[in-house]
């Protein structure tokens, strides 16, 4: 304490502005520039293109502005849980009189202990097969009843029955509440969903808050409006991931805002980006199925008109059948009559086609057999003159002489015509007798 009697021991009086912004000058000179890690906190970007967010660890945290023009330089997009350094400059927002930090340059130095939890979750309940595909559930289109489980204080939950009111007010909404943040939450939104479960396999309600009868539930919605990854941490309980793939429903995941995902979000059978969204996919709004329902009726009017119509005629038809049996005789004979015409007229115009051909063959004739003699006299000139080019005569008439021995066969070589050989030789008008002397090789 000081002595209020001793002007000398009082300290000095400063203005609020004048106070802040000499801490601010203090913080100046004795830390920056300065560099930070940490993880990120509830990150935003506002209109204007400014960043805000909270940089913590074990030890603490601190407020972070990053402005517009160093923001337009990050070459990603910051998340809850990420691990970061930054560089900026310490300094005091006088205005609240926070302690802030205006960050100039940001970039990631890992996943962060929050970020790297959640991805080996992740990756072991993938493994297990608890986010496949194949068990995801199509939603129904007009569910009997939707189950909602959320926290009763929750803006989601209005948000939600607003949506449901708006579109489908005619499907009875079930609520389960349940904690959605803190230690408690996820034990309290597996008991939820269990009871949930209950609902929807009996239909009937159970005791305290909910001792009613109960519709059929064809759908369960869990939401939870936006927050920081702590904020949601809840949504990222294996327990409750594990809870969630028991459903007996098609179970759709509504928690944060559309860049928010969470555990709870793969295993649902369907995500949506925001809780409304979610009470969105599940309500159509009542005028798509009352004016489909008006079509229906159109559709089935006319059809039934149309039935009406014809039978009608039908029945008019029989009843001038039945009526005039004259008339019926009358025109089966006029239709005989006509098909009599009909063959008559196709017989008389088939002779006539037959006489024209017999007599078109008839002209024709003479004229291809003179061409048949034709052919075959020039083949047979042709055969004459091959034979003709055969003859050895001809060959004989060139100077060349057809030798043989004494019996008549052909001498062609040498060596069956040796010295003394007695030969014949028919030349082109008459043979000579002639003797080998002396046989000679080419």
């Amino acid at each position: 304490m000081f002595d209020c009697s001793n002007p000398a021991s009082a300290p000095r009086v400063w203005e609020v502005g004048a106070l802040c912004h000499a801490i601010g000058d203090a913080l100046q000179a004795r830390f920056n520039p300065v560099a930070v890690r940490g993880e990120i906190s509830g990150f935003s970007r506002a209109a204007s293109g400014h960043c805000y967010f909270n940089l913590k660890d074990a030890g603490g945290q601190i407020r972070c502005a990053m402005f517009r023009r160093n923001a337009e330089q990050m070459g990603f997009y910051p998340r809850d849980g990420e691990l970061v350094e930054v560089r900026g400059r310490l300094g005091v927002y006088e205005q609240r009189g926070d302690l802030q930090l205006v960050v100039e340059q940001l970039q990631r130095a890992g996943q962060g202990a929050w970020f790297e939890q959640f991805l080996r979750l992740k990756a072991k309940l993938e493994a297990e097969g608890l986010f496949d595909t194949a068990r995801k559930r199509p939603l129904s289109t007009m569910p009997r009843g939707i189950g909602v489980v959320t926290s009763l204080g929750a803006a989601a939950l209005h948000d939600v029955v607003t949506a449901l009111r708006r579109r489908v007010p005619h499907i009875p909404v079930v609520i389960v509440p349940a904690l959605v943040q803190g230690a408690q939450a996820p034990q309290s939104l597996v008991d939820a969903l269990q009871k949930m479960y209950q609902l929807a396999q009996s239909g009937q309600g159970q005791e305290g808050d909910l001792a009613q009868i109960s519709p059929l539930i064809d759908c369960i919605l869990l939401v939870r409006g936006g927050g920081s990854m702590e904020d949601l941490w809840a949504f990222n309980d294996e327990q409750l991931a594990r809870t969630l793939v028991q459903s007996p429903v098609p179970l759709i995941s509504g928690v944060g805002h559309e860049t928010d995902f969470t555990i709870a979000d793969f295993c649902a059978d369907l995500r949506a980006p925001t809780p409304t969204a979610a009470a969105e996919l599940v309500a159509q709004p009542r005028e798509l199925w009352l004016g489909a329902l008006d079509l229906l009726q159109d559709r089935l009017d006319n059809a039934v008109q149309r039935v009406l119509d014809r039978n009608a005629q039908r029945l008019d038809l029989a009843a001038q059948r039945l009526g005039r049996p004259s008339e019926q005789l009358s025109r089966n004979h006029l239709q005989l009559a006509r098909q009599a015409q009909r063959l008559r007229h196709a017989m008389l115009f088939q002779l006539q086609r037959m006489t024209q051909n017999q007599q078109a063959l008839q002209a024709q004739l003479p004229q291809s057999l003179q061409r048949r003699l034709e052919q075959q006299k020039q083949g047979l000139e042709r055969m004459d003159l091959r034979l003709q080019l055969l003859d050895p005569r001809l060959v004989l008439q060139r100077g060349y002489a057809l030798l043989t021995d004494t019996k008549g066969k052909p001498v062609t070589q040498v060596k069956q015509a040796p010295p003394g050989a007695a030969l014949k030789a028919q030349l082109a008008d008459g043979a000579v007798d002639v003797v080998v002397t002396q046989p000679r090789l080419l």
